[in-house]
């Protein structure tokens, strides 16, 4: 599927630049710098120092940077907000469910809220750096919430081509492997194709950093679910990655791990960026 095709329902936002500075000449006035603030470039052009740079092509012209939304799971404030994150939520089908949970954590301690906290801001510099908006759910680690369907429902609203929400798992301790969820069956245009693509470019980018795929749930790393929140109530191509089981020694010991979370962010930055065609 083409790029464009991927991310045809999505918003995108642009930042307009100014125009170049006037030429150079003896009988003319120096020229004015440009701003750096508007232009995002240094003004270096004095008189007698040649032709000035080609001024920016029109906005209309440049492309403009897609965004995308992610939502680190769960938060550090749940737990002791249970009346806030136990209250009745719709659930995308017609029914409710809790507004959060306080995630998992592996058994010397660290969090889930923790793991996922720390590999949004993994995830977000990389996709900055190739030219990426990015969009969070939660602004901190200490707060309550977002229930899953604000979660959801974040995505169309931010404008984002592309909405990742992630996650780690808490099953048997030999339980092992990394899965993907998407809304299945799909309410809408974009949980009915775009979101299993979505869900195949993080599958197949987690299985290229050498990832294996969940033993215990799921198919081939993906996981078509109807009962999560957060996945039915999106309006744009949506995943959910379940990064690794934490009650398995050897994933707690990767997830817990400065060197292994960046490996995950690496392997699921490739994967949204293989959505966006970048």
């Amino acid at each position: 599927m083409s790029a464009p095709l991927r991310i045809a329902t999505a918003l995108l936002a642009g930042t307009a630049l100014c125009a170049g500075c006037a030429g150079a000449g003896s009988a003319a006035p120096a020229p004015t710098p440009v701003s750096t603030a508007a232009s995002g470039l240094a003004a270096t052009t004095v008189a007698g120092a040649g032709p000035p740079p080609p001024a920016p092509a029109p906005a209309a012209t440049r492309a403009a940077a897609p965004v995308v939304l992610l939502d680190p799971g769960h938060n550090g404030g749940n737990g002791g907000a249970t009346t806030a994150i136990n209250r009745k939520v719709p659930d995308g089908r017609g029914g409710t469910k809790a507004c959060n949970t306080t995630g998992t954590s592996t058994d010397a301690g660290y969090a889930e809220h923790d793991f996922t906290w720390d590999l949004a801001q993994r995830v977000r510099a990389q996709l900055q750096a190739a030219g990426v908006t990015v969009v969070l759910t939660r602004p901190d680690d200490g707060g309550v919430g977002p229930c899953v369907d604000e979660r959801g429902e974040a995505g169309a609203k931010s404008g984002a081509a592309a909405a990742v929400s992630l996650h780690a798992d808490g099953a048997a301790a030999k339980a092992r492997g990394f899965h993907i969820a998407y809304s299945d069956p799909p309410l809408n245009a974009a949980q009915s194709g775009p979101a299993r693509t979505l869900a195949t470019d993080l599958r197949d980018a987690l299985q290229g950093g050498r990832f294996a795929p969940a033993d215990y749930i799921g198919a081939q790393g993906l996981d078509g679910r109807d009962d999560l929140g957060g996945l039915n109530t999106a309006a744009v191509p949506t995943a959910l990655v379940e990064c690794a089981n934490m009650r398995n020694p050897a994933e707690a010991e990767l997830v817990s791990s400065p060197a292994g979370r960046d490996r995950y962010a690496k392997a699921i930055t490739a994967g949204i960026l293989a959505f966006l065609g970048r």
